[in-house]
Order: C-alpha cells, then structure tokens, then sequence
C-alpha cells in the first residue's frame, strides 16, 4: 500500500482513497454510523490562513468539512479582517465552523457550559453562521465520551461520533497509530471520523513536523511587521 504523502496532493488522495473504498463524504449532522459515512474534521490549532487553503482543496474536490476555531488563543485572532474574511469564505464554499474551546480557561463544568455558549455565539458574530458543532482542545479525560451536549450544541467526542463509529488522526504529522486506509472502520465498512489538522498538510513535501510550525512563526512575524509599518511611523521609518 502507498502511503500518500502529507501535502495537499497527499490529503486529497487520502480522502479519495477513502472514497474509492466506497465512502462518502458526510456531516456530522447526518452521519450513519452503520454506513460507509466519512465525517472529515479539522482542528484549527495554529493558522486560520493555513486552513482556508485546505478547505479551498477540499471545495475543489466537492468535499464539506469542519472547521473548529479557536476564539481564546495566542496564536490567531479569528476578528481579524483578513481571518473573518477566510472563514466567512469556507462557509460558502459549503463548510461548517464550530467551536474549538479551550477549556483550561474555565474552572468548573459549569463554568465550562457558560464560557461555551459565550465564545459560540462570538465566533456567530464573526461569520454569521449558526455554530452547532463543539471540538475540545486538548481535552481532559472527563470531557471524552457521553451523550450530554455541550452548551446546547453537538461535541465531537460523544460516543456517537468516537464508538459508534470509528475515529482516526493524524498526530504531529503522522500516523501514529495506523494510517486511515487499515482502519477497523474501513474494513468493516462503517462511518469514521477523520481528524486532520491543515498545519500538517499544507506545505512542500519533506518538511518535517517542526519545519512546518516554524513556517507558522515566520509568516506570523511577517504580518506583525506589515501591521506595525501600516500602522506606526516609528517602525515604517526605520
């Protein structure tokens, strides 16, 4: 078996190679779990500009995806003009937004439930789009598993979508545990839940997993510098 390689040519034959193995591509608002359904899902950990590039290949091949954006992180800021402008974009090509949260900001379940539906409905006033979908970062044994919505909205860790059906990932740009093509669920000939991060896919192929978020770091240095020369003469004269 060949293994495609981890770049956008490698993700489309990673999914076409699912499809030609009888799958078709669904949400996860209408997935059966008994059928050869493939739910695809990105956690958007790093670059939102990294993963409209993605979801402009996915929309190219006719596929709907996922998206899971983070609203309390370091790393991007979805208000931004130019990342609103990516994500209300992916919405039209057929994609879903939801909410990747952080629950480290919260410290109770409580707590959780409240702070979730605050950052849903921000990231609906960035895109305009319902937000019905939740993914955890990182997520704490506790959070894994059941049947309990998280702030009125569906999580991708009930048991309906990681039990009743099968689940794979991608993890810093490998797979660790199996590439998807040997997966039980295809095998079986049921619905699988596909995790993919565009972090990992997006980019020349050979360049390794810390080769690619240092590319993360330069280009966000690069749109600082932009920002501070548009927006300071201090630094635009230097």
């Amino acid at each position: 078996m060949t293994i495609p390689p981890f770049t956008l040519a490698g993700y489309r034959a990673t999914v076409g190679g699912l499809v030609e193995r009888g799958y078709a591509v669904r949400s996860f608002h209408d997935v059966d779990p008994a059928s050869r359904h493939l739910v695809l899902r990105h956690d958007v950990d790093q670059s939102i500009a990294i993963a409209r590039q993605m979801a402009d290949a996915e929309a190219e091949e006719g596929w709907r995806s996922t998206w899971f954006v983070l609203v309390r992180t370091e790393m991007y800021n979805p208000f931004s003009r130019s990342n609103a402008g990516h994500l209300r974009e992916m919405i039209s090509q057929g994609h879903e937004i939801g909410l990747h949260l952080d629950t480290t900001h919260y410290a109770s379940a409580a707590e959780i439930e409240v702070g979730a539906a605050v950052e849903a409905r921000m990231l609906e006033d960035i895109t305009g789009a319902p937000v019905r979908m939740v993914s955890f970062h990182r997520p704490a044994p506790a959070l894994l598993g059941g049947d309990a919505p998280i702030a009125g909205r569906l999580h991708t860790y009930m048991d309906r979508f990681t039990k009743a059906m099968g689940y794979s990932s991608d993890s810093r740009g490998a797979w660790r545990h199996g590439h998807v093509f040997e997966h039980p669920a295809v095998a079986g000939g049921y619905a699988l839940q596909l995790l993919t991060h565009a972090v990992w896919w997006v980019g020349p192929e050979g360049r390794d997993a810390k080769g690619r978020l240092a590319d993360v770091l330069e280009a966000a240095r690069r749109t600082l510098e932009e920002e501070l020369a548009a927006n300071n003469q201090v630094w635009a004269g230097s």
